[in-house]
């Protein structure tokens, strides 16, 4: 029989994610059904959304019921299947959760391919769900068209990061946003973006002013906020903007006020469509076919910031809203 360690929700979180509001259990798991599968968990994404998914407020998905295990998307392998689909062996990724094997019907995994130069937490994780965010929200929203300026902010983090490769490889001109001079060197100097935003020090709108002396074309949003704000104020006319996320904003889902840049939006016909990357699952291998040659190639660098042991999650999912992660967060089970 096999025992599952699985972090289950206790209580939706005030604010900050408390230690309480998580509870780490272990439970033998049933025999597999006709159409299950056994996955053992290898990694785990750790990923913004988390924090929606914790909550009551209305979201794209049903939020997680207090009880059940926190959902996440994961990596594994197939250890029993009585799913025609899946031989046991074969690795597989999907929606699982922050446990160390996930019972599934098979309906939500899918086969990783084998890509000789790509190890699995790149291939998983930052050329996965991540990747896929980034090429669709900034292509099909976005529009990029040469010469244009695109602002991104998360600059530094697994989406925002490739989101500003892909838009140098479409011609852009392209400004981050990050915090410290470390993430913003990493940004400029071996992502090749032509500037970068020290939220951290100085004035936000003073560096835009500097970076974006033509103003703003394309902003990728992945804050929220003030960051927001300042960049939807330089924003040109007949710009677009991919609402990826307001990570800055997740711990106070219920007190926010929406940007105070509304009447710019409507004298500059600025398009503002949010967006979820499954939005685009019809598509996935398409993408998959043009982002992973450009990974072999260089052409778009990543980079996988990996923590260590599922008894850690509660600590490393707070450290992504704190900005704590270098590149792509994931947990190795």
């Amino acid at each position: 029989m096999t025992m599952q360690r699985a972090w289950r929700l206790r209580s939706r979180p005030d604010g900050e994610i408390s230690d309480s509001d998580l509870e780490l259990v272990e439970n033998p798991l049933p025999d597999l059904q006709d159409g299950e599968i056994l996955v053992e968990v290898s990694y785990i994404s750790m990923d913004p959304t988390n924090r929606i998914w914790m909550s009551d407020e209305e979201q794209y998905m049903p939020p997680v019921a207090i009880g059940d295990i926190m959902r996440a998307g994961v990596a594994g392998t197939v250890k029993e299947s009585r799913n025609s689909n899946f031989e046991v062996g074969a690795l597989v990724a999907g929606l699982g959760g922050y446990a160390s094997h996930i019972v599934a019907d098979g309906s939500v995994f899918g086969p990783l391919p084998d890509v000789p130069g790509l190890s699995l937490p790149k291939l998983f994780g930052s050329l996965g769900g991540t990747a896929l965010t980034a090429y669709f929200g900034l292509l099909k929203i976005g529009d990029p068209k040469p010469g244009e300026t695109v602002v991104v902010s998360a600059a530094a983090g697994a989406v925002g990061s490739i989101v500003g490769q892909i838009a140098k490889l479409k011609g852009c001109r392209v400004v981050g946003i990050a915090g410290g001079p470390d993430k913003c060197s990493y940004v400029v100097d071996e992502l090749g973006f032509d500037a970068c935003v020290d939220y951290k020090n100085g004035s936000v709108r003073e560096q835009l002013d500097a970076y974006c002396p033509d103003g703003i074309d394309i902003n990728f949003e992945n804050v929220g906020g003030d960051i927001m704000q300042a960049v939807m104020e330089r924003m040109n006319t007949f710009s677009r903007m991919a609402l990826c996320g307001m990570i800055s904003e997740y711990d106070a889902l219920d007190q926010i006020t929406g940007p105070k840049a509304w009447p710019r939006i409507l004298m500059s016909r600025i398009k503002v469509q949010g967006f979820i990357v499954s939005d685009y699952m019809d598509e996935f291998g398409a993408a998959m076919e043009e982002l992973i040659p450009w990974a072999l190639e260089g052409k778009i660098k990543t980079r996988e910031d990996v923590r260590q042991g599922l008894d850690n999650a509660l600590d490393v999912v707070r450290d992504l809203y704190k900005g704590g992660n270098q590149g792509k967060l994931l947990l190795k089970v």
